[in-house]
């Protein structure tokens, strides 16, 4: 009986720790994203900074050069594509009355459904005298859209200098997590943990944003060729969309099939494009990165769905975007700990071993 209260207990305490943690998690955004962010920017480039130091030039030289590499290219895709993404943020009201015309044929059916319920609504508050309704001015479009920019932008420049700093320090990290075990065992397996988790998140990272700028190269090539404007957008729309798994793709082409709309007479015409962007996208998915990305760093498509849309639900577009490299790394510790491995085991694809 002593033992079923103690085990109870303990499953209680466990339960409420998990729901104290995600609290934190929630109420911590500002604070936790710039560090996640931080360590996988350092997880990406450390084997390009270990290279460097292999041919003698020093940690602190090689991430100064590497951290101002991954800024110039982030400072570049603003430059490129945030005078247009502003203009358009500008325009959302004007562009979504034009589509709603474009659209009008479709929709009209839609419409109708909601006239008469607003009909029903009309007719049941004038029947019943309630509490007056009172309606709270929400910020502009513009306004809402300057606060993420802002948040964005100081998120990344944190995030990048904790990566120079990380990057800059070579194996001391290393070497104190090594001292933090008593026995050698501990201390072996805690080592080979942590290079483990380097070694396979750095390369899941690398592999994925090379096959995003190659997708976004093939995207702007294609959108260019069907005609649309702004083609170096929606390739540079598709390298940062495909970093969100399942959900990038589907985001991607309704973006792209609103803006065809738009742009094109014909709606069949502007449904080529969308269309083309999906075709593009499920091959890379299907084919491209199972390939280069290697079985032994493949998820179980169900897991990602659920981390992707919890942290979705914590953090916004920016926790969906961090999900899938922290479930690599959870997978990466749990395939280490033995009493861990039942559930790294789930966490892979079908026919991955652990």
């Amino acid at each position: 009986m002593l033992n079923e209260d103690i085990r109870a207990l303990r499953i209680s305490a466990a339960i409420l720790a998990t729901l104290a943690t995600f609290v934190v998690v929630y109420f911590a955004r500002d604070l936790l994203l710039p560090v996640l962010l931080g360590f996988l920017f350092a997880l990406t480039l450390s084997p390009l900074n270990r290279g460097a130091q292999r041919v003698g030039i020093p940690a602190a030289l090689s991430a100064t050069f590497l951290i101002t590499l991954v800024a110039t290219a982030i400072s570049a895709v603003i430059l490129f594509a945030g005078e247009t993404v502003s203009s358009w943020t500008r325009d959302a009201p004007q562009i979504m009355r034009e589509l709603r015309v474009k659209l009008s044929g479709v929709t009209e059916t839609i419409e109708r459904v909601k006239d008469a319920s607003a009909e029903v609504e009309s007719l049941a508050s004038d029947t019943d005298a309630g509490p007056q309704e009172v309606i709270v001015s929400q910020p502009g479009l513009m306004d809402s859209a300057f606060s993420v920019a802002a948040g964005t932008a100081t998120s990344i420049v944190v995030a990048l200098i904790l990566a120079l700093f990380l990057l800059s320090s070579g194996d001391l990290f290393y070497r104190k997590i090594v001292r933090a075990f008593g026995t050698m065992s501990e201390k072996k397996r805690a080592l080979n943990t942590v290079y483990d988790i380097e070694r396979r998140v750095s390369r899941y990272l690398l592999a994925i944003t090379v096959i995003n700028a190659a997708l976004g190269v093939c995207v702007s090539i294609a959108m260019w060729l069907i005609g649309l404007e702004y083609a170096y957008i929606w390739g540079i729309a598709a390298f940062l969309l495909n970093f969100l798994p399942i959900l990038g793709g589907i985001i991607g082409s309704v973006l792209i099939g609103a803006y065809a709309i738009l742009s094109f007479d014909s709606l069949s015409y502007a449904l080529l494009a969308p269309l083309v962007y999906q075709l593009l996208s499920s091959f890379e998915a299907q084919f491209v990165t199972p390939y280069l990305v290697g079985k032994r760093l493949e998820l179980n498509t169900v897991a990602v769905f659920l981390t992707v849309v919890l942290w979705g639900w914590l953090w916004g577009i920016a926790g969906a975007l961090v999900a899938v490299p922290f479930l690599l790394v959870f997978k990466v510790i749990c395939d280490n700990v033995e009493s861990m491995k039942t559930i790294g085991s789930f966490l892979g694809a079908a026919d991955s071993e652990p």
